[in-house]
């Protein structure tokens, strides 16, 4: 599937319920097989990037990577930046606020 078909509400439904940080991959820029679908996610991409740091959700936590299935190397890499980063911000803000309220609430 393009990466344009990756749903804002997936991405935030995914933040909301407490998930660390989400991952989108596409083809990289100018090789996309639907012409404009990984500019149009990159554009989507980087308001969700705003929206969250709004919400108080660092943006690091939203990462991408644009390229093609024979760069594997690139691609774990990526992922592997992804981990330190979360490693690094530790436990989503909305986890540890729900743990709370799950708390308060037994």
């Amino acid at each position: 599937m393009c990466s344009a078909s990756v749903s804002p509400h997936f991405i935030l439904r995914a933040f909301q319920e407490g998930v660390d940080g989400v991952f989108v991959s596409g083809c990289r820029f100018g090789d996309c097989h639907y012409l404009y679908g990984n500019y149009s996610a990159s554009k989507r991409i980087q308001f969700l990037k705003q929206l969250l740091a709004f919400c108080g959700i660092d943006g690091r936590r939203l990462q991408t990577h644009w390229g093609s299935s024979a760069e594997a190397p690139e691609l774990v890499a990526a992922i592997k930046e992804l981990v330190d980063t979360l490693h690094a911000l530790g436990p989503s803000p909305l986890m540890l606020q729900a743990k709370n309220i799950a708390a308060k609430n037994a």
